[in-house]
């Protein structure tokens, strides 16, 4: 029995790529040159390959018949066989034996592509009948034929041949999976008004417990939706998915769902990084109204191409085209079948998704006879966009600009701190109000986002305060006092405390007279030793020594005891005050050594250049040493 190979269905996408990936750099003209073949052109192709096969075996034989003949006569020698202008062979029989082997393998490999190729010109003929099934039938049979030639045996040529009808099927698989989804969908862009149980009762609740939000995201839409329509006709899908935000968001730039969800589209994060939609400490672009309109459209055309029509690509859109393809995968039926073969298998929010929209297209669609009467639109704000590249407060903003502060918030929900950030950023403001902007940028002065005054830390297994303290340098009972622990020993995993982040919250006090030092006034700090402290994390905190410490201190050695008050000195110079020259970096000069020359401490130098122990320098370079 002929084994056969079957590829159809939904487990011959992931292979396209697999063949198209081994074949994309393969010289295609020994098979087809067309991305599509016309019968005629196949057939004739088909029978001179035929032809031309036939004849190279018939002379083969012929040859081969004739050597056997003369060899076997009785009497004939090498010798006679010069002298009669015959031939000698060259070769022993072992080796003459061999080469007909290998022209016999050659012959068949030859006829295995010959009957591959005959099934892809069969499989054009099922499809331009409009036999999609027999089409890609035919298909699977070829690629079947071209696994049986084994790449170690065959010749280049052979292995030529069979990597062009690979190619050649991956380019009809495509094709033909294409027009299925033209004949199954008929108008590409007809979402199906379908009536039925589901969408009446999904009416019904528009009618009733929705209907104040349905009339209020109704009227929100009119600042929103003339673009999302012309962004759809570009795209060539239906104009009714304008209306898809009302159910996801009912038109809110800002909405977040329980699942994470953010913006009029409703992107979770993944899925708006998968479509090109930033996300950082100051943006999030899931929430920019034109961006994430963009992501939509990308998104939903990609869910059209897979599940082919739109009721099903709409549920995919809500719940993701895994969960919908799993149901699929357990119908034992034609995954393009109508979407209420699906409907009672998917998650019950999902299921009732579909039911709302087209509810919301029937409303939409005659108001009166549903039984609404519909508010008047909310005007689309003209804007025009400034591209800046300061850190500036939208309140500020406003007010230079003489505009309202939630207009230009509204104007760019994306904004995460209602701040621009640092880098360049394309600012939408009113019309009219770009070149203000740019005049007047420079008087505005630059916002700074406040430092916090705690974060969170959840508390693991094995942890203490010291360690806690140690990890945020700060001190325990700054944190003990924060969260008005009752104890500094106890502490449970899975407890979250809030950790200062201010100095403020440390366990040292200012002393109340300014003392005289080599560098000027500065103020004597007293902290309170702690478990767990050591000299060196005392140095860092207060960006000191632990020899101008130990100095201020009287201390003979590093160790210290719990409670012992520490007078803190003020921190080293500053790197400003050092007066610098240029200094330009010579072959087998390290860091090291460049201090030395100019009698500079290696760790003044490395601060001074911005360097760390482990940075490289090079020939060249231009750094920073001491004046003198």
């Amino acid at each position: 029995m002929k084994k056969h190979l079957k590829l159809s269905g939904m487990l011959i996408v992931p292979c396209i790529i697999g063949l198209f990936c081994s074949s994309c750099i393969t010289d295609t003209s020994s098979v087809i040159h067309d991305e599509k073949i016309s019968p005629t052109e196949a057939s004739v192709n088909y029978e001179r390959t035929e032809a031309k096969t036939e004849e190279t075996v018939s002379y083969h034989k012929t040859h081969a018949d004739s050597e056997i003949t003369d060899k076997s006569r009785p009497g004939v020698s090498s010798a006679d066989s010069e002298e009669k202008g015959m031939p000698q062979a060259e070769e022993s029989s072992a080796d003459s034996s061999l080469d007909s082997y290998e022209k016999a393998a050659k012959g068949e490999a030859q006829e295995i592509l010959d009957s591959a190729l005959a099934f892809c010109q069969t499989s054009n003929d099922f499809w331009e009948q409009g036999d999609l099934d027999n089409s890609i039938d035919a298909l699977d049979e070829a690629y079947s034929l071209i696994l049986k030639i084994n790449p170690q045996e065959a010749d280049p040529n052979i292995l030529q041949q069979k990597e062009d009808i690979r190619f050649t099927i991956s380019k009809r698989i495509i094709e033909v999976y294409s027009s299925r989804f033209t004949v199954v969908n008929g108008n590409y862009k007809a979402i199906p008004l379908v009536m039925n149980d589901h969408v009446q009762r999904a009416l019904n609740l528009f009618k009733t417990r929705e209907r104040e939000f349905f009339l209020s995201s109704y009227r929100r839409s009119g600042k929103y939706r003339p673009a999302i329509v012309s962004a759809l006709k570009e795209a060539g899908l239906p104009e009714e998915l304008s209306w898809l935000p009302l159910i996801e968001s009912g038109f809110k730039t800002r909405a977040l769902s329980r699942a994470r969800a953010l913006g009029m589209w409703q992107f979770i994060a993944s899925t708006g990084y998968k479509f090109g939609l930033k996300r950082d400490t100051w943006i999030d672009e899931r929430m920019d109204p034109e961006k994430s309109t963009d992501a939509a459209i990308a998104y939903l055309k990609e869910l059209h191409q897979i599940f082919g029509d739109w009721t099903t690509a709409l549920a995919a859109y809500n719940c993701g085209e895994g969960a919908v393809l799993r149901r699929i995968s357990k119908q034992k039926i034609n995954y393009l079948d109508n979407f209420w073969d699906l409907y009672q298998t998917l998650p019950l929010e999902t299921a009732f998704y579909v039911p709302k929209f087209l509810a919301v297209l029937h409303i939409l669609n005659d108001p009166q006879l549903h039984g609404f009467n519909l508010p008047p639109l909310d005007q689309e704000i003209e804007t025009e966009k400034v591209t800046i590249e300061k850190q500036i407060h939208l309140k500020t903003m406003a007010k230079y600009l003489d505009i309202s502060f939630e207009v230009l918030d509204e104007l760019n929900p994306e904004l995460r701190h209602k701040s621009t950030p640092a880098s360049p950023y394309v600012l939408r403001v009113p019309k009219d109000k770009g070149q203000v902007l740019l005049s007047r940028l420079s008087e505005m002065p630059a916002w700074h986002p406040p430092v916090p005054e705690y974060v969170i830390h959840t508390v693991k297994n094995g942890e203490a305060l010291s360690m806690i303290a140690r990890r945020y340098r700060t001190s325990v009972n700054a944190i003990s006092s924060f969260n008005n622990l009752k104890s500094t020993h106890y502490i449970k995993a899975g407890w979250k405390l809030k950790i200062p982040s201010s100095r403020a919250y440390a366990s040292y006090h200012k002393a109340s007279a300014p003392i005289s030092t080599l560098g000027g006034q500065e103020h004597l700090i007293q902290y309170t030793v702690q478990k767990g402290d050591s000299l060196w994390q005392i140095a860092r905190q207060f960006r000191t020594t632990t020899k101008a410490i130990q100095s201020k201190n009287n201390l003979k050695d590093s160790r210290l005891r719990i409670g012992q008050i520490l007078v803190i000195p003020g921190s080293i110079a500053a790197i400003e005050d050092i007066r610098t020259k240029p200094y330009t970096v010579r072959k087998g000069d390290s860091p090291y050594l460049i201090a030395m020359k100019n009698k500079m401490d290696l760790a003044e130098f490395l601060r001074l250049n911005n360097l760390t122990p482990r940075s490289t320098i090079f020939p060249g370079q231009i750094l920073q040493v001491k004046a003198g």
